[in-house]
């Protein structure tokens, strides 16, 4: 589903990445964990095709995404790969129903469309009553599952989440890290999720380590 090889990536004078190597199989939940500075979200980032390495390739489910032009990248990434990061980035202004369907009709969905789809993912994060609430108005927990929603609206193949608990209570951490799993049941997506919490990277099929810009 995801393969890097040789990925290298610099900053100025700082190489953060040096020499990656990683598969990720279909269906697959997998954890980046590792300590501060190691490269874990920048290689996250290049997986997601936010942001290019100096050197190596990066193919998702056979497209060599680097070969792509600007335009084809911004499809390929809304139809394809589905986001999820610590402080939800929600947009404040709509409700929660309306957060989720951006994605969709970016991708040129219609509006019935969207919102059908919309409102059976928040159903599934049992948040059907919470629909036409603005982010002000639910818990982290809530936020957190819209956002959850909002990046499965595509049915993409890689969901990539970047630290998603990490500004959840334990109880909501447990439900959203269940959720992930129960997802990847249900619907078959592949989750690459960078963490620094031990018990999620404890429950996922395998843990990815990296440090100094190594695995």
């Amino acid at each position: 589903m995801i393969e890097l090889q040789g990925i290298t990536k610099s900053f100025g004078t700082l190489q953060v990445l040096k020499g990656i190597d990683l598969r990720i199989e279909k269906g697959e939940v997998v954890s980046i964990v590792g300590p501060s500075g190691a490269g874990k979200t920048t290689l996250l980032q290049i997986m997601g095709t936010l942001d290019t390495p100096d050197t190596g390739s990066v193919r998702i489910g056979g497209t060599d995404v680097l070969a792509l032009k600007e335009k084809q990248l911004s499809a390929f990434r809304n139809q394809h790969i589905g986001f999820v990061f610590q402080f939800h980035q929600l947009l404040p202004e709509f409700t929660a129903i309306e957060n989720v369907m951006i994605p969709a009709f970016i991708a040129g969905r219609s509006r019935t469309d969207a919102f059908d789809a919309a409102k059976e993912l928040l159903g599934m994060m049992g948040l059907s009553e919470r629909a036409e609430h603005k982010p002000n108005e639910l818990s982290g927990g809530e936020k957190q599952r819209v956002a959850v929603a909002r990046a499965l609206i595509n049915h993409p193949d890689v969901i990539l989440a970047d630290e998603p608990s990490g500004s959840l209570d334990s109880k909501n951490k447990a439900e959203l890290h269940q959720l992930f799993f129960d997802l990847r049941d249900r619907l078959g997506q592949t989750f690459v999720i960078v963490t620094h919490d031990e018990g999620l990277a404890s429950l996922t099929d395998r843990t990815i380590h990296m440090k100094d810009g190594k695995i």
